[in-house]
């Protein structure tokens, strides 16, 4: 018997915010999954109007006090099940941590916080709650990023020594934040930001790709945050360098004033046998270089094990539903593969069978802390010159 799809109760989104239309193509990308209610604005008229105008028909609340409190009120099946939030950074804590005391879980876009202390609150909040809490780093959704975190996890390009993980943008080249762009207005204010624009929007990105490929941590880091647009008051470039917990090493690096590129994320990780290239833009492959050897490009879709490199591949990466190859995955894909399993643990959760996520799906609460922790070291060291920190 088909189950029910889930409820989900939109926080933020309004007033012609990008990343909202994304998440929600992707939560009624099954049919599993659908958007029932939302507070999108905090006008309350603007939030009421928008919700009216919203383009398929969902409740609209003024608030998202008023949707907690309503929708957790209600009897399941009729509530929401778990809450998206996608405000700008300085209100995801509040929210989050609100929807965890009514027991509703949260999927938060990222950076979780704009402060380490809220996230320290939201680890400790929904470990006692033992309530599943995902963060929105996109790019952890693409198969071929799971199929990279299993090649160099598994050791077959051998030891990590160096990683080189970036994102690179071009957008904010310019006064942006002054041609009536309400994306780079936010981003550009500390009150809004938190201490880091580049490293807190996208560099967390490329912090989070390395972890999440490579299972290991940034322990120690020297870094430097420029502003090259005058008169801006946060980063908007990004370089940090990075002892790791194997004793290899990494750059992470981020720009937004790269003129050219657009949403240039991508990771190479070099070990002692071999090297794993992948690059968002052209998120269908990956490729290997192996010393002496021809390369090997792997495309999504006709990847098969025990090809001469590849060992066993674990049962459920291949069994992840992926259309034909030759017919592209993208931006959506990678979405909607995240509330793909981010809904699984909400119906574990709700069976009384959830376990503690461990991050091999979507990034967890423990992920975005330590994203925010990365943050806030890179700005310490940078504040001394370059000066290593240990994290």
């Amino acid at each position: 018997m088909a189950q029910r799809p889930l409820n989900v109760g939109l926080i933020g989104g309004g007033g012609g915010a990008f990343i909202v239309q994304p998440h929600q193509k992707a939560i009624h990308f099954d049919g599993t999954r659908r958007v029932t209610c939302a507070a999108l604005h905090p006008d309350p008229a603007i939030a009421m109007q928008e919700a009216e105008n919203w383009a398929y028909p969902i409740q609209g609340y003024t608030n998202y006090n008023d949707l907690i409190a309503q929708e957790s009120a209600k009897p399941r099946g009729e509530g929401i099940d778990y809450a998206l939030i996608v405000t700008p950074n300085h209100v995801h804590f509040d929210p989050a941590m609100k929807c965890i005391q009514a027991g509703i879980p949260v999927f938060c876009e990222k950076p979780l916080t704009v402060t380490l202390d809220e996230a320290a609150q939201l680890v400790e909040a929904v470990k006692a709650k033992r309530i599943p809490f995902g963060v929105s780093h996109t790019y952890l959704g693409h198969w071929t990023s799971r199929l990279a975190r299993h090649i160099v996890r598994s050791g077959l390009i051998g030891d990590v020594r160096w990683v080189d993980s970036y994102y690179l943008q071009g957008w904010l080249a310019g006064r942006t934040e002054d041609q009536g762009s309400m994306q780079a207005e936010w981003r550009v204010d500390p009150k809004r930001a938190g201490k880091s624009c580049c490293g807190g929007d996208i560099g967390t990105h490329a912090l989070m790709q390395l972890r999440f490929v490579t299972g290991l941590d940034v322990v120690k880091l020297s870094a430097q945050l420029e502003t090259f647009v005058a008169g801006r008051q946060l980063d908007d470039h990004f370089t940090v360098y990075c002892q790791l917990s194997n004793g290899g090493r990494a750059l992470v690096r981020a720009s937004q004033i790269a003129i050219g590129h657009k949403n240039d994320l991508g990771i190479e990780v070099n070990g002692t046998k071999g090297t794993l290239r992948w690059v968002q833009e052209e998120p269908e492959s990956l490729t290997i270089h192996l010393k002496g050897q021809p390369d090997r490009v792997y495309w999504r879709g006709e990847v098969q094990p025990n090809d001469g490199f590849l060992g066993d591949l674990p049962a459920d990466l291949m069994a992840e539903p992926t259309i034909p190859s030759g017919h592209p995955e993208a931006f959506h894909d990678a979405f909607a593969r995240l509330h793909r399993c981010f809904e699984a643990d909400v119906r574990a959760y709700q069976a009384g069978t959830y376990t503690e996520a461990d991050g091999s799906k979507y990034a967890t609460v423990a992920d975005g802390h330590m994203g925010i922790l990365f943050v806030e070291k890179s700005v310490e060291s940078a504040s001394k010159a370059g000066a290593w920190v240990d994290m």
